[in-house]
């Protein structure tokens, strides 16, 4: 994913923005409530989430830092048709909308970049459903955890990530706790991850083998 640095453009351009800070599993905006904030993700990770009116919720993506979320409100939403949780500890920074919009409208050379960040981003929320649909557990989670500390980017990995609770963890892959518990200790028995004794989780370059392995 294209790297967008959004608190050193905002800075660059005097856009007011609000730095809130949530807890794991914390509501950040639920679905139906109204848009008016384009979020960057600062630190932590966000899910998004549907509602089916039967009450069926389904997760449709995990964002990591570095990652804009609640841009639907850009494109005339009233309203937010997803909701969005921290996953783990997290820092989020909230911008008007009419700030947002002002600010690419004006900042051609932003405007391109904010643009190309949302299709990759879009390009690999469609990518995880399709996951979703045709790939192991195993593997799923194998990669929400290598995505989680930035694999795959054009970031330097940061191999420790927040310590998120298993439930968490089930409920973004689509799965049971019991599930991912069984994976967490198969993967740690292995070297593929690791604790650091404190709310940290180790992440090792290892675990690209579960990926990799047919």
């Amino acid at each position: 994913m294209p790297v967008f640095d959004a608190p050193g453009f905002l800075d660059s351009v005097g856009v007011a923005r609000v730095l809130v800070k949530y807890r794991a599993r914390e509501a950040i905006f639920t679905q139906g409530d109204p848009g008016a904030h384009v979020m960057y993700i600062q630190a932590g990770s966000v899910t998004l989430s549907v509602r089916s009116k039967a009450g069926r919720e389904a997760v449709v993506a995990t964002l990591g830092s570095g990652n804009f979320f609640g841009e639907g409100c850009l494109a005339g939403q009233r309203v937010r048709t997803r909701s969005a949780t921290a996953a783990a500890p997290s820092a989020i920074l909230f911008v008007e909308k009419q700030q947002m919009a002002r600010l690419l409208h004006r900042e051609h050379t932003i405007a391109d970049r904010f643009i190309s960040h949302m299709l990759s981003r879009n390009a690999r929320i469609e990518t995880d459903l399709i996951d979703q649909l045709f790939t192991s557990t195993e593997k799923r989670l194998a990669r929400t955890l290598l995505r989680l500390a930035r694999y795959g980017t054009r970031d330097k990995p940061v191999r420790m990530v927040p310590d998120i609770p298993p439930q968490t963890l089930a409920d973004m892959i689509g799965t049971s706790r019991a599930r991912v518990t069984s994976f967490l200790n198969k993967f740690k028995k292995h070297g593929f991850i690791d604790y650091d004794g404190g709310n940290a989780l180790k992440i090792n370059h290892s675990l690209l083998s579960v990926v990799l392995h047919d």
